[in-house]
């Protein structure tokens, strides 16, 4: 057994100088291509795959959309599909929200709940942020005049109220209510278009300059984060101000030359213009999600 073991040890070592006469010989060819396949292998290596962040691809996709957009201008069917899809996609770990953030804490009793609002990106032709609504949160009825806006429920269950105005029902002074006949400020005919709650995950919202429900109010049922993207957004210069409604049920005012039939009246209410609520608090906070390169 010993010497079959030394014998055994002298043909391995044969075999690996063998080898190892090879592979040096193999270095000094001139043919050999090794040192350029290094060169590869570490340019191969420095070219790491960057991954575009859901609220980059939104950022990009935003500019596109909104390229040429101003007021009443609406995005084009394909882009309107785009935006739409990329929103529809997105969830509340893409900007780092969680429900159980501070954001979204129930108010002591008795206090109206305020509103938080983490900016993302705003510029002339669109912008885009995130509301974040404790429990009973509520953005009262307002407007977006000449804007394209597309919402997105990230979490929780919102009760949603949105009008369009009736078409060739002009506001009216000569309003009175019932049955007081008290004269009353101006009012206007408006129709209801969404009356209903959302739970996420949900699809995107979109209105429209005079469709869609252009005037809605959210309510928040749970701790809710809404995605809103505006193009073009808000501007007083611009004309685009946002302005505050207080809803009525139809048959509280009657204005001559308007008739609803009595099936249809829940569909309908008279909006009176109003100042901004003494109640509405919105803070502005510091948004913590991945950021946005603006090119």
């Amino acid at each position: 057994m010993g010497i079959e073991t030394s014998v055994a040890n002298k043909k391995v070592k044969q075999v690996f100088e063998l080898a190892k006469d090879k592979i040096s010989n193999s270095n000094l060819s001139p043919k050999t291509n090794t040192n350029s396949k290094g060169k590869k292998n570490r340019r191969r290596q420095q070219k790491k795959i960057v991954a575009v962040s859901s609220v980059q691809k939104l950022f990009n996709t935003c500019n596109e959309v909104f390229d040429s957009c101003s007021t009443g201008i609406i995005p084009s069917p394909d882009n309107i599909r785009k935006l739409k899809a990329v929103l529809d996609n997105f969830k509340p770990a893409d900007v780092d929200l969680v429900p159980e953030m501070p954001h979204f804490q129930a108010s002591v009793a008795g206090k109206t709940p305020v509103i938080r609002y983490l900016h993302l990106h705003e510029c002339d032709k669109f912008s885009m942020g995130i509301f974040c609504l404790p429990p009973s949160g509520i953005i009262p009825l307002h407007n977006h005049p000449g804007m394209t806006v597309f919402s997105k429920l990230l979490f929780g269950t919102m009760h949603i109220k949105s009008y369009d105005w009736v078409a060739d029902v002009p506001a009216s002074t000569s309003a009175v209510a019932s049955p007081s006949k008290t004269k009353q400020p101006e009012v206007r005919l408006a129709k209801v278009k969404v009356n209903s709650e959302l739970t996420a995950p949900c699809e995107t919202s979109i209105l429209y300059p005079t469709d869609g429900g252009n005037m809605h109010c959210f309510t928040a049922v749970t701790a809710c984060a809404v995605l809103d993207v505006l193009g073009p957004p808000y501007s007083d210069p611009d004309g685009r101000h946002c302005q505050y409604y207080l809803d009525f049920p139809f048959a509280n005012f009657s204005v001559d030359g308007v008739s609803i039939p009595e099936e249809e009246k829940e569909g309908y209410s008279w909006l009176q213009e109003r100042e901004k609520p003494e109640d509405l608090t919105v803070v502005g906070e510091l948004y913590g999600g991945p950021a946005i390169v603006e090119k």
